[in-house]
């Protein structure tokens, strides 16, 4: 049995016989006229991106805001796989290790998230890194997976079994990936495409690699992360951006059911062109959003810094610490002596001065292992 961008093909699961997609390989087929009627959000969704490549290269610390849009990406991509957690803890939990509010799992979900993402740009990054590719996925992979829930489900390794999506076994999923025998050769066709050349602009080879990822579902837990993982990458991968700062999990999260809905057409209705016109309003929201953040931002850094040196009082370490708020949104006093090398009184000193100045909080009411907040920044960045 044929779909619109692939074919059924008859597996058995446990005793069971299933319809499991298999999908061509890419480049999409569109028809007559598509590339036309896509180009007007196509140019919206590059000027967007162009505007962020920009903000991002006029931000004197540009790694401050990388630093804080990945693991605001680590909190959203995981939330869609169910994890409740709070972007405060997430940074408490780093800084701390107190969990807050959120369960110690789901944090350590959205960490795996940053290690796997931070591991994938440094290789990228190196020249004697790996290349964007199914090998570096599956060591993203293992990364995200290890030692969380799903930590049992092969980390790291493609699946040698059938998976399905929705239902409670394969006879009556939503979903059915390619059955475990053909699912190299399909990563090998997707890492194949990435490499060459094709017509396609970048960003629709981008929402194309997504749904090809998507829809072998090349691991028994962890798809999603990982496909959302890959549209940041590529993003660098084809040059449309100079830094990771656009991630598409807000928009995926707050879109979830039309998301699914435009994938199950592509495969069983060819509906390419759909599921383009989606992506690319994404990517201009985001990245319209991520642009406005970034100078809201680093306004609220300049204004606080000349908020604190017109401050009575203030001194050296209160400075220092100041500088670092941005990459440690979420500090302890012997946090702050670790930081700062510094004395307990001196470091005590610098957090007073923080407070009385509006810059550092108090985060609930606890006697030891006290924790304070940049909350403007935060409340900005949430």
């Amino acid at each position: 049995m044929n779909g619109k961008t692939g074919r059924y093909v008859t597996t058995t699961v446990a005793g069971e016989s299933v319809q499991a997609f298999v999908p061509d390989a890419l480049p999409p087929e569109l028809p007559e006229g598509a590339l036309d009627e896509l180009r007007a959000p196509l140019q919206a969704a590059e000027a967007a991106l162009a505007k962020l490549s920009l903000a991002g290269e006029m931000i004197p610390s540009l790694d401050w805001f990388i630093y804080a849009f990945v693991r605001k990406e680590a909190l959203l991509s995981s939330e869609i796989e169910g994890t409740q957690a709070t972007l405060v803890d997430v940074f408490s939990f780093e800084h701390a290790e107190q969990a807050g509010s959120s369960s110690v799992d789901d944090l350590e979900e959205v960490v795996n998230y940053v290690a796997a993402m931070n591991y994938a740009l440094e290789q990228l990054h190196s020249k004697r890194g790996l290349p964007l590719s199914i090998r570096l996925l599956n060591r993203c992979h293992r990364r995200l997976m290890q030692g969380i829930r799903g930590a049992h489900k092969q980390p790291g390794r493609i699946r040698r079994s059938q998976n399905w999506i929705g239902g409670t076994r394969p006879g009556n999923a939503a979903f059915v990936p390619p059955p475990p025998q053909q699912v190299n050769d399909l990563l090998g066709d997707l890492e194949r495409y990435i490499h060459s050349d094709d017509d396609l602009p970048p960003l629709l080879r981008i929402a194309a690699a997504h749904v090809q990822l998507e829809t072998i579902h090349p691991y028994l837990d962890g798809n999603g992360r990982v496909g959302r993982m890959l549209i940041a990458l590529l993003l660098e991968h084809w040059q449309l951006l100079a830094s990771p700062l656009l991630y598409l999990s807000v928009y995926l999260k707050d879109r979830q059911a039309d998301y699914y809905r435009h994938l199950e057409r592509i495969r069983n209705e060819g509906s390419w062109q759909a599921w383009f016109d989606f992506f690319l309003a994404g990517v201009q929201a985001v990245a319209t959003d991520a642009t406005d953040r970034a100078r809201l931002l680093h306004r609220q850094v300049s204004d606080d810094r000349r908020t604190l040196l017109a401050s009575q009082g203030v001194t050296v370490s209160a400075m220092q610490l100041f500088e670092n708020l941005p990459n440690h949104p979420v500090v302890t006093m012997p946090g702050v002596t670790r930081l700062l090398d510094v004395t307990k009184p001196t470091d005590g000193k610098a957090i007073d001065v923080l407070m009385d100045a509006g810059i550092l909080f108090e985060l609930g009411e606890r006697r030891r292992d006290r924790l304070y907040s940049y909350r403007p920044y935060l409340d900005l960045l949430q």
